[in-house]
């Protein structure tokens, strides 16, 4: 498969440092007072713009198509994760879909993301496929009818839409991001590595041995531990106000490329399992691309939420936030 990388990393519809100065100011300026509020916050529904988009894709489908990317919801291909897997065979630019329906399945990536975050995955799905049209879609459930969960999988990306069929699970379950770009600096999602080094950088010396630990885990280890689980690096508890006011802010940037509702869901479930304190980060010296300190591989994880990170040789991300038991979650 050849990989189209830009000539440079400021390049194309997508200025990173924009998005990130955008995520840090009036963009997320509402989510900064109403995120770890109790009741201020709405998880996505079936009459959310993304579900009722998915709604008319199915209608749209044949018997035929149904046979080949439809499943019964529980099917276990649902909650599978990988990083490069396609979850049907037939690629969204196939012959298989008709120009209504690749435009629907636009409309619903659109509408999953924020607008900056649709640029920049658009941009990372030309670099690392060709674009969309190398992607795959699948419907699980019967929208309007029952449960239901629309996917998209391809090489470094997973999105899913599933209008909170089973409540207390961002998301509709774990997704998947990642860029095949080798130079950290020119990699799309460089300005959340730098954003959590900021965390790092923070620290004083007793925190920062604490947080600064040898070898990762595993990229896909993130099934959810619940309280009793054991997590890696320094307990955000332990850091001053201004320590974890900065927390806060990078959680806000690592949530900024998808919709408000799924970003609000993602920290109400945080906040109603602990909060704040219930976080570790973790950094870890494998994997250190230029030997200059700043942390290429990293996780954020609590009993209801973990964020890995793994920037090296090149960007895949594994997120999973989502109460213990609940079937989309992982848990």
């Amino acid at each position: 498969m050849k990989r189209h990388s830009p000539a440079c990393p400021d390049c194309g519809p997508v200025d990173r440092r924009d998005f990130l100065k955008s995520v840090g100011g009036v963009a997320l300026a509402g989510a900064a007072s109403s995120w770890l509020m109790p009741g201020a916050y709405a998880a996505p529904t079936a009459s959310s713009a993304a579900e009722t988009t998915v709604g008319r894709f199915y209608a749209s489908l044949s018997d035929a198509q149904k046979k080949t990317i439809c499943f019964p919801f529980g099917d276990p291909l649902r909650q599978r994760i990988n990083a490069n897997w396609h979850i049907t065979k037939p690629t969204i630019g196939n012959d298989f879909y008709s120009a209504d329906q690749r435009k629907l399945i636009d409309e619903i990536v659109r509408n999953v993301t924020s607008a900056e975050g649709y640029e920049l995955l658009t941009k990372q799905m030309d670099d690392d496929s060709g674009g969309i049209q190398d992607y795959s879609v699948a419907v699980f459930g019967e929208p309007g009818k029952s449960a239901f969960e629309w996917e998209l999988t391809g090489r470094h990306l997973t999105l899913r839409a599933d209008g909170n069929s089973v409540d207390q699970a961002a998301f509709g379950g774990p997704i998947v991001y990642g860029h095949g770009e080798e130079d950290p600096k020119a990699n799309l999602f460089h300005y959340q590595t730098t954003q959590v080094n900021e965390v790092f950088r923070a620290l004083d010396a007793k925190q920062a041995g604490k947080a600064l630990v040898d070898k990762a885990p595993n990229e896909a280890a993130v099934a959810l531990q619940g309280e009793s689980g054991k997590f890696p690096g320094i307990a955000v508890s332990e850091l001053s106000a201004d320590q974890q006011a900065l927390v806060t802010q990078t959680l806000k940037v690592l949530l900024a490329p998808y919709r408000q509702e799924d970003a609000d869901e993602a920290m109400a479930i945080l906040k109603a399992t602990g909060g704040l304190d219930k976080l570790h980060m973790a950094f870890y010296q494998q994997g250190d691309l230029q030997n200059d300190k700043v942390w290429d591989i990293w996780r954020v994880e609590g009993p209801a939420f973990v964020w890995h990170f793994r920037g090296a040789p090149h960007v895949h991300a594994y997120i999973n936030i989502g109460v213990v038991g609940s079937a989309k979650a992982g848990g």
